[in-house]
């Protein structure tokens, strides 16, 4: 099938989505209103409260939703097919994941930005506040730990990277103070920044920097030192001096990213290489539950409710904003995920070059890097398939491969960072929040809260030693849970939203109906991976993967009680 027809069939089933189902959502289901008092205005510290002009606040919430996830959870869920793909992608998104995320930034800024576990304890019982925020802290741990491996291995892939990314910083800095010190225009100073970064990318294509081995430490080792580092200083900063004026560029960025691969898109129209469905991949597991479970961001994931309460609820300006921030944002999440999903299925189609150096096109390209799960599954194997694909894409008008190549690993890790450092400040509010509920007012305060973020993702990352195969080892142990317990999340945002829309006397369906089908996704994920960590031999894993179900089923228990009440929709189930 055409590529094209693909993008554009998905775009415009975007815009149509937003158009009328986002602002109906918006205006008659959460009742949006200007003039209530969001938490940024009431609780404003200029550190974490800051009103913000939509536009910074978009960039920032994109990019600390996105990452890496609407990139490797495509890449690796079309070895299914680029139909199961793209429905999943296009149909979660505008029906659940944008729900899910407008739900829980509103209901957020409704309780003085506080988090999920917060309003969990107001709307169904204090008895649930802390198992929640033990689920949210476990989720953002993975998240933490395996960014922290993903963007020391990004380094060493794409040397060329480096330079650009690291001067980001400095530039980042600057703009803040032009904007918020100087007055300045956000959109001409950040766009003037983005044009320096593309002239930093060329700068890295010539000066390449490996970093090498330093007493005795592999480079892996030491670019992970030096994340966690950066990681800790930028999380305590006021949100006005780096983190909203780096994510303002990296908006840009992403705009400019999506511009370059749909230019590639028109100018090629390549066929999909991939297969329309291919329900048996050899050594894949079944395609229901596990689609639902890899491909997360772009369709709906519970990190983005640790995003939406963690920083977003505590900078937007106003309730009428949160429906391009939250539901908006999600949508144009799922256009990256489709133009990945076009990238890894049609673009590898272009050309691709194997392990023996054989040069492969069409569907024997796409077969030769997917031929397994094995070989799908790998991160390495999730990037290069979409930077080459990009790559192939924008050849299409021009841009030599070197330069497509690390325009694609500065946007990838440029996401990836963004991601990291956002969790650890999103932690930070966790173990703050654990500790005031729990009257421990010393680790309330930031650099106690940064400490033990920072310092419990260390201990998972290097808890068996400062060596490559340690940290890789570390990194990834809990990431076979991330998954399910990612999407369990989810499927808690979406009943507790439906609990606080039934107390409001509000239609719930349009929040039930994915809380529902997230339940069952979930469970039926948890349950596979309980008999698999059995069988293997990991207690570990099987034990927390066991306990995870139990408290999901205690909580959706607990919130069906309180909708059964009054709800004659659930009294006739």
């Amino acid at each position: 099938m055409s590529s094209l027809l693909i993008a554009l069939l998905s775009f415009a089933g975007y815009i149509a989505a937003y158009r009328f189902y986002g602002r109906f959502i918006g205006s008659k289901i959460f009742k949006l209103n200007s003039a209530n008092i969001a938490p940024s205005v009431e609780l404003h510290d200029k550190k974490d409260f800051v009103p913000t002009s939509r536009e910074i606040l978009f960039g920032h919430h994109f990019t600390s939703i996105a990452g890496l996830g609407p990139i490797v959870g495509p890449a690796i869920a079309i070895i299914w097919g680029w139909l199961p793909a793209v429905l999943w992608v296009v149909f979660g998104s505008i029906l659940m994941g944008g729900v899910h995320d407008l739900g829980s930034l509103i209901l957020s800024m409704r309780h003085k930005g506080g988090s999920l576990g917060d309003v969990a304890s107001v709307l169904i019982s204090p008895r649930v506040r802390n198992i929640v925020l033990i689920i949210m802290f476990l989720t953002n741990l993975m998240v933490m730990a395996v960014f922290t491996l993903i963007v020391a291995i990004l380094f060493n892939m794409y040397p060329s990277a480096v330079i650009p990314i690291w001067m980001e910083v400095p530039v980042a800095l600057l703009l803040g103070y032009i904007i918020y010190k100087k007055n300045a225009s956000p959109m001409v100073w950040s766009i003037g920044a983005l044009v320096l970064l593309y002239a930093l990318i060329i700068v890295g294509v010539h000066f390449p920097v490996q970093m090498p081995e330093f007493i005795g430490l592999n480079p892996l080792v030491i670019w992970a030192v030096i994340l966690l580092v950066y990681a800790y200083v930028a999380s305590i900063l006021p949100v006005t001096t780096l983190l909203q004026p780096r994510d303002y560029i990296n908006g840009h960025q992403l705009f400019a990213a999506l511009i370059l691969l749909l230019a590639g898109v028109f100018a090629l129209n390549p066929e999909m290489a991939a297969p329309v469905v291919d329900t048996a991949p050899d050594g894949a597991p079944a395609m229901f539950p596990f689609l639902f479970l890899v491909i997360a961001c772009g369709a709906i994931s519970g990190f983005h409710t640790l995003v939406s309460g963690g920083t977003t609820s505590k900078q937007c300006s106003s309730e009428t904003d949160a429906l391009s921030i939250g539901y908006g944002g999600m949508l144009l999440e799922g256009a990256l995920a489709i133009l990945v999903i076009i990238a890894v299925g049609a673009g590898i189609g272009l050309g691709f070059t194997t392990g023996s150096g054989d040069f492969l096109t069409g569907s024997n390209a796409f077969s030769a890097h997917y031929s397994s799960w094995a070989s799908a599954s790998g991160l390495g194997a999730k990037l290069k398939a979409f930077v080459e694909g990009s790559a192939n894409l924008m050849s299409g008008y021009g841009i030599p491969n070197n330069i497509s190549v690390t325009i694609m690993g500065v946007f990838i890790v440029s996401f990836a960072a963004t991601t990291l450092d956002s969790s650890a400040r999103i932690q930070r509010y966790i173990v703050s929040e654990f500790a005031k509920f729990n009257r421990n007012k010393f680790f309330t305060r930031t650099h106690p809260a940064t400490l033990i973020a920072i310092g419990v993702t260390a201990l998972v990352c290097f808890h068996g030693g400062f060596t490559e195969s340690a940290l890789r080892k570390g990194a990834l142990a809990l990431w076979p849970l991330f998954g399910v317990t990612n999407q369990l999340l989810a499927a808690l945002a979406l009943f507790v939203i439906t609990v606080y829309l039934h107390k409001k006397s509000i239609p719930v369906v349009i929040t039930l109906l994915p809380a529902m089908f997230m339940t069952v996704i979930t469970v039926w994920g948890a349950v596979y991976n309980i008999e698999t960590f059995f069988n293997s031999g990991n207690l570990l894993l099987f034990f927390i993967s066991l306990i995870s179900l139990l408290i999901q089923v205690w909580i959706v228990y607990e919130a069906v009680l309180i909708l059964k009440k009054k709800n004659s929709f659930l009294q006739e189930m």
